[in-house]
């Protein structure tokens, strides 16, 4: 298969480590994987701030870069979502309708394409998951306790096979963390008051380590425990499904 790999812009511009896993696990695990250096942002942040008009562009300009894939990959929940959901505002040529059918958040295709549990990653810390929104409620990539069914969680399943890694039970596994893009602007105090709520079930349970499949969480959370000084750090899953060694964190 050909993989066409997109990076969010904030990973690009504040978390590289993360694209950067991301792309050593992908071909660790045999994919052959490709960057598309055309690439810019899949439109979400406009979207989400009402401007979904003005997002045409760059929806159209990610069709443009990875029309041409059997699947797109990517470290984020929300922006797959985004692809997959949101893209209706835009012509359905053959070729959105192949993007937005082939694109994958990257737990999702290393789990239900690639049919891999056990990654080979090494990470001996106790660790909380974080199930980002729209992941979670829009990409279904964990059971809601709102629905009643079977429980499952894609995230977990790859943990759980991680050597020296501890799954942390939360008190409210799926309660949003309170970024919700440019909410965390427009109501600074509630997004505040929400994230301070979630980093304490993480600290209340013993864990070490924050984790999640959007960095853009994950960046909310670490602002607050940075601003606090809590002794938690933050890593994107790719980034502990790429760990090889035992490291002091």
């Amino acid at each position: 298969m050909k993989v066409g790999l997109f990076i969010p812009c904030y990973i690009n511009q504040l978390y590289p480590q993360v694209g950067i896993a991301t792309l050593e696990l992908l071909e660790r695990l045999k994919v052959e994987v490709v960057y598309p250096s055309g690439q810019t942002c899949c439109g979400q942040p406009m979207a989400n701030s009402g401007y979904e008009n003005e997002s045409e562009g760059a929806c159209k300009n990610f069709v443009e870069n990875f029309k041409n894939f059997d699947y797109i990959v990517t470290p984020s929940g929300s922006c797959a979502y985004h692809v997959k959901k949101h893209y209706d505002i835009i012509e359905q040529t053959p070729s959105v309708k192949n993007v937005r059918n082939n694109i994958y958040e990257l737990c999702d295709f290393i789990v239900n394409i690639l049919k891999i549990k056990n990654v080979g990653a090494t990470f001996p810390f106790k660790v909380g998951v974080h199930k980002s929104c729209h992941g979670l409620r829009g990409l279904r990539l964990g059971s809601c306790s709102e629905i009643v069914g079977d429980s499952y969680s894609y995230i977990e399943n790859l943990l759980q096979e991680v050597k020296g890694s501890q799954i942390m039970p939360l008190s409210r596994a799926d309660e949003c963390c309170g970024f919700g893009g440019t909410f965390a602007v427009t109501e600074e105090a509630v997004s505040v008051k929400m994230g301070k709520d979630k980093i304490k079930d993480h600290l209340d349970n013993g864990v070490e380590v924050i984790t999640a499949t959007d960095t853009s969480c994950l960046m909310h959370l670490e602002g607050l425990i940075n601003r606090n000084n809590q002794p938690l750090k933050v890593m994107h899953i790719a980034e502990i499904l790429n760990s090889q060694i035992a490291e002091t964190i």
